[in-house]
């Protein structure tokens, strides 16, 4: 049996104002609490919080970037939020996206799979307390060991969108992250793990029966997010090619409006839940009738508050 979880934080809103969210979300179901690291706050930070104001909720990252901290560094933080909430950490890394990795941190997008491989090898040692000596082939570790390593051991999943990514997830880690997909999608790429692999996935849900305000808000996100370079070539893996050609077509040539015009009802239809509260929750259900354990909501203000949408949803958990 899967379970529902809730990503943070919740835009135009205050860290400090996040603790009735977490206590809330805590009350009405939501057994996991997943941060996200794009361009707002960082991952580490809301979780901190939520792990000293929850008692029994699961804390996730989604994703922390292969690339954006040093290796020691990206320890240090893990440990703090085991620290915080020992026994109910989930660190989700993942190579992100040469857009947040070379235009906005000034790094290298270079070998992104044995960069994310290698943070996943280090962690392991590093978060048992192990003195760290090795050259891994995309970095190399000189004589560091964790002053307070945790004392339970956090899940490491790593973020997975086509083969590669999934087999390291199988081989390296406990399980994998995904990220707009529909349920049939988590079915295809469901083949390419080990069974015993957990599948955490993050679900873009707006519970509002207004479908033109949220197909048109999300055609705008779908733009933004399926032409970075990754996403696209996920989505011609899983077999959107034909369907979203006028919409990179359009992209490509700087016509912007016009691609956001050009995502397909159908496509949003897929990637989106939305519809009345019970609808939505049935539609998550579906993601873990599809092989998910974590169905990790991420609400869309698209006529409807995050706040209002995290009760709206809660509420089906507990009728």
């Amino acid at each position: 049996m899967g379970s529902y979880a809730l990503t943070v934080p919740f835009s135009g809103t205050s860290l400090l104002d996040h603790k009735s969210i977490v206590q809330r979300a805590e009350e009405l179901g939501y057994s996991e609490i997943w941060s996200s690291e794009v361009d707002g706050f960082d991952a580490f930070s809301p979780l901190v919080l939520a792990g000293c104001w929850s008692g029994s909720v699961r804390l996730g990252t989604a994703i922390v970037p292969a690339f954006t901290r040093g290796p020691a560094t990206l320890a240090m933080s893990v440990a703090a939020l085991c620290d915080v909430a020992p026994g109910r950490v989930s660190l989700g890394v993942g190579s992100s996206s040469n857009v947040i990795v070379e235009r906005w941190n000034a790094s290298s997008f270079e070998k992104p799979y044995q960069r994310t491989r290698d943070i996943v090898r280090f962690l392991r040692e590093a978060l048992q307390g192990d003195r760290v000596d090795r050259d891994y082939d995309t970095f190399s570790v000189s004589g560091f060991r964790l002053a307070k390593p945790p004392e339970s051991q956090p899940e490491i999943l790593v973020a997975a969108l086509r083969e590669q990514m999934l087999a390291m997830s199988s081989k390296e880690a406990d399980g994998a992250i995904l990220n707009w997909l529909s349920p049939d999608d988590v079915r295809f790429v469901r083949r390419y793990l080990n069974p015993d692999k957990k599948i955490v996935a993050r679900v873009f849900v707006c519970p509002s029966r207004d479908i033109e305000a949220v197909r048109s808000g999300a055609k705008r996100l779908i733009a933004a997010y399926l032409n970075v370079p990754v996403y696209a070539e996920f989505h011609r893996w899983l077999g959107r090619g034909e369907s979203l050609s006028s919409m990179w077509d359009n992209w490509t040539r700087g016509d912007r409006k016009q691609a956001v015009a050009q995502v397909p009802d159908d496509v949003v239809d897929e990637l989106v839940v939305h519809g009345d509260p019970k609808t939505c929750k049935a539609k998550l259900d579906d993601y873990i009738e599809a092989g998910v354990d974590v169905a990790v909501a991420a609400f869309l203000p698209f006529g409807v508050s995050e706040p209002e949408a995290l009760e709206a949803l809660g509420q089906t958990f507990v009728a």
